[in-house]
């Protein structure tokens, strides 16, 4: 059994941490500094920070600010938002980032997944998927520009066509369940972890310690992740790996 990844989620919009619900209504929750430096203390088994405004405001990523975190963890750190080529990802590796996460730039060009994996290896390849269920068509589309437009694909095939390009992990968000604390989206997880072999990492829904065992043991994520929930210290890092090595999960 592999070890389980609790990770901590900074979403930044004008170099300060936000968060809100259904990637609506945004609070402030704090400076990303003073937040990276207290999940690393925390014992957070990696960081991930997504500038959420870049891609759809058509701007690059804030580097700067990217550097000054990195330059602070001594735990793996993800970087997306606003990732449009190999360049990009060249300075946000070069400013301290591990991995790179792409969103609405694989999805406009799929061929960028390929290309990305083949200059730095598909370990540094993180696709971020958002998805929202659709009624109608009884299945998730995926969506991009921070959950703003709606593509032509079901998030299980576009999941499935991730990993055949090269991607070495997925960020799979439900935007139906982001913020409001019920759960993550067991189904969702489900219905990719059956066409993937690469890790997925479990996003929107955290709300208690128990929902990060069950996103492990019901929707066999290999890592889950969370913000509102350690932003607001309604929980921690170490009661939530506490909870799900009670009910026999493995954590570092």
């Amino acid at each position: 059994m592999l070890t389980k990844r609790i990770i901590p989620c900074l979403d930044v919009k004008e170099g300060r941490v936000v968060k809100g619900t259904q990637f609506l209504s945004l609070k402030d929750a704090g400076d990303p500094l003073e937040l990276a430096l207290f999940y690393n203390e925390q014992g957070a088994d990696e960081l991930v920070f997504l500038d959420i405004s870049a891609s759809h405001e058509g701007r690059e990523i804030i580097v700067d600010v990217v550097k000054e975190v990195a330059g602070s963890l001594a735990i793996p750190f993800t970087v997306g938002g606003g990732i449009y080529s190999i360049e990009d990802i060249r300075r946000i590796l070069r400013a301290g980032a591990d991995k790179v996460s792409m969103n609405t730039a694989a999805l406009m060009r799929p061929d960028f997944i390929k290309e990305s994996a083949r200059v730095f290896g598909s370990q540094c390849i993180v696709v971020a998927i958002d998805a929202k269920y659709d009624p109608v068509r009884n299945d998730w589309r995926v969506y991009t520009h921070g959950g703003r437009k709606e593509t032509s694909w079901s998030a299980v095939d576009w999941a499935r066509e991730a990993e055949r390009l090269g991607a070495g992990e997925l960020l799979v968000t439900s935007m139906d369940h982001d913020g409001e604390k019920k759960g993550f989206n067991i189904p969702l997880l489900k219905a990719i972890d059956e066409v993937i072999s690469i890790p997925v990492i479990a996003s929107g829904g955290a709300g208690a310690t128990h929902h990060f065992t069950e996103a492990f043991n019901e929707g066999k994520a290999d890592a889950a992740l969370a913000a509102s929930i350690f932003h607001y210290k309604e929980t921690s890092i170490e009661e939530v790996k506490y909870d799900v090595k009670e009910k026999g999960g493995l954590v570092r």
